[in-house]
């Protein structure tokens, strides 16, 4: 073979690697960014239920002392996230506001009493936990009254069941057809060293040493795949941060150390399937079948 051959031949070659390795990242990165997006709904989620929340209207006779002792009981359940105390003062205050009038001078005192605003958890957040939560907490003789939005825990947890599963449904549909491009990708790869892989058996190279270094070859792809996915993925993140600062509140770092780890065992464990049952496929093939 002549130089200007050789070299024509390693630039085919480098070519193929890099079309293999771009294609590997892309749908990678895709899978990445929905990953994101599911993480995201779940903690927008989450943090939407823990802020409904519902309000423990405390009779007014309770004392200081009881107060301290209930609030430290509840902060202590397994259903409750925090809890927040708010005295007479407080909630006339917030109601004047709200009012933008001064209610107390009009009534000529304050009718309002102390309360203790309780987030649940989020796995709480639903009509049937609150109902239980409700008739526990009334059970202390210090509470007056509980009061909640029940149609507004009732709206938001049916649109959250309703988003996840058409977010179910996209995402098992987005990994078929990423499962399915990536295969394709190393499949052509694979097509244009069929004559290398039955030369190969020619000389009497068992399936095994013949399929190694290309099953090595497929993994390396997905490994740069997978780290040039999770980049554009660190990227996407900070460019959301910056253009809208509340997600930071959302952000979980194991969340998205988890997320990256997932994408690079993807990339190794897709690559390999893939090129295991690609080589596979010539090894199999009749020496007349590899010119079609």
């Amino acid at each position: 073979m002549s130089r200007k051959e050789e070299k024509y031949a390693l630039r085919k070659l480098k070519s193929s690697y890099l079309s293999t390795v771009i294609s590997v990242s892309l749908v990678l990165f895709m899978l990445g960014l929905l990953g994101l997006i599911l993480l995201h709904t779940k903690k927008l989620s989450d943090y939407v239920k823990e802020n409904i929340g519902l309000t423990v209207v405390l009779k007014d006779s309770i004392r200081e002392a009881d107060i301290n002792q209930f609030q430290k009981s509840l902060d202590a359940t397994h259903y409750v996230k925090s809890t927040e105390f708010v005295n007479k003062e407080q909630a006339a205050e917030t109601l004047k506001q709200d009012l933008g009038e001064d209610f107390i001078q009009f009534l000529g005192y304050n009718p309002l009493l102390s309360s203790i605003d309780v987030h649940l958890k989020a796995d709480f957040a639903n009509s049937d936990s609150l109902r239980w939560i409700e008739k526990e907490i009334t059970k202390n003789v210090n509470v007056k009254e509980i009061y909640y939005q029940k149609s507004l825990v009732d709206l938001v947890n049916e649109n959250v069941k309703k988003i996840g599963l058409i977010i179910l449904v996209f995402s098992s549909l987005l990994l078929v057809i990423s499962i399915a491009l990536i295969n394709n990708s190393i499949r052509l790869s694979i097509y244009s060293k069929r004559f290398i892989i039955r030369t190969m058996q020619l000389v009497g190279a068992t399936q095994g040493f013949i399929r190694r270094p290309f099953v090595f070859s497929g993994i390396r792809h997905g490994i740069y795949g997978a780290l040039i996915a999770i980049a554009l993925l660190i990227g996407i993140i900070y460019w959301a941060q910056s253009e809208i600062p509340e997600l930071i509140v959302l952000q979980d770092v194991d969340l998205f150390a988890s997320l990256f780890g997932i994408v690079l065992f993807l990339g190794i464990f897709i690559t390999w399937i893939c090129t295991y049952f690609a080589v596979r496929k010539y090894l199999r093939l009749k020496t007349d079948d590899l010119y079609y």
